[in-house]
C-alpha cells in the first residue's frame, strides 16, 4: 500500500456533507486566535492552577492525545471530521499536537502567529482554490502570496524577521502539499515550519 494517497473530494467525504466541510473550514479559521490567546491570557490561566505556561500547553497536549486514543478506540467521527478518520488520527489532533509543539519550541509571537496563521488561513486558502478547479500553478502561486502576506503582515506587527517572508512561503506551500495516508496536513504545515524556523534563529536571535 502506497504512502500517498490521492487527491479527494472534502464536501463527499466530511460527515455532515457540505455543512460538515463548512464547520472543518471554521475550526480551521478559528484556529487563528490561538496566539492571541495565548499570548494574552496564557499566563493568567497557568498562574490560576499553578502550573506554568510550558505545562499547561503539555497537558493541553496530553489531554488531546488521550481523547484521540479514545475516539479512535470507539470509532466515533463528529461532523465536520471526514469519514475515514474513524480509523486514523483526525486532522484536528494533528493539528493540537502541531499548535502545541509551535508554543511550546517557538513560544515567541514573532514565530508563533505566522506559523499559527499559516495554517489556520493557508489550508483553507489551498485547499477551496484546489476544490475550485484551479491549476496546479494557480494554487501554488495563490498559496505563495497569501502565504507570504501572512508573514509579511506579522513582520509589521509582531516582529518576525523579515527574511523569513520569501523563504517561508514557498515552505509552507509544499508542506501542505503530501498527500500522506496517515499524517495530515494539520500537521506538515506547522511542524515542517517549525523545523525550518528553528533551524534558522540562532542566526536571528528571536527566540
Amino acid at each position: 500500500m502506497s504512502d500517498q494517497v490521492e487527491l479527494t473530494n472534502p464536501v463527499e467525504l466530511s460527515v455532515g456533507g457540505m455543512s460538515g466541510h463548512i464547520l472543518r473550514r471554521g475550526i480551521h479559521l478559528a484556529m487563528s486566535f490561538l496566539p492571541l490567546l495565548y499570548f494574552e491570557f496564557g499566563q493568567d490561566v497557568a498562574d490560576a492552577v499553578s502550573l506554568s505556561l510550558a505545562q499547561v500547553v503539555s497537558s493541553i497536549i496530553m489531554i488531546a492525545v488521550f481523547g484521540e486514543a479514545l475516539r479512535l478506540r470507539m470509532g466515533w467521527t463528529v461532523v465536520g471530521q471526514r469519514s475515514y478518520e474513524a480509523k486514523q488520527v483526525s486532522a484536528l489532533a494533528w493539528g493540537a499536537l502541531g499548535v502545541g509543539m509551535v508554543f511550546l519550541l517557538t513560544p515567541e509571537a514573532a514565530y508563533a502567529y505566522p506559523l499559527i496563521l499559516s495554517l489556520s488561513l493557508g489550508d483553507p486558502l489551498l485547499g477551496e482554490i484546489r476544490r475550485k478547479g484551479a491549476s496546479t500553478q494557480t494554487v501554488i502561486w495563490v498559496g505563495m502570496l497569501g502565504i507570504a502576506v501572512i508573514w509579511a503582515a506579522c513582520a509589521y506587527l509582531v516582529e518576525t524577521p523579515w527574511v523569513l517572508v520569501p523563504i517561508m512561503a514557498p515552505i509552507c506551500v509544499a508542506a501542505e502539499w503530501p498527500r500522506l495516508r496517515y499524517i495530515d496536513d494539520n500537521a506538515t504545515m506547522l511542524l515542517i515550519p517549525l523545523a525550518v524556523v528553528l533551524i534558522f534563529d540562532p542566526f536571528l536571535g528571536v527566540i
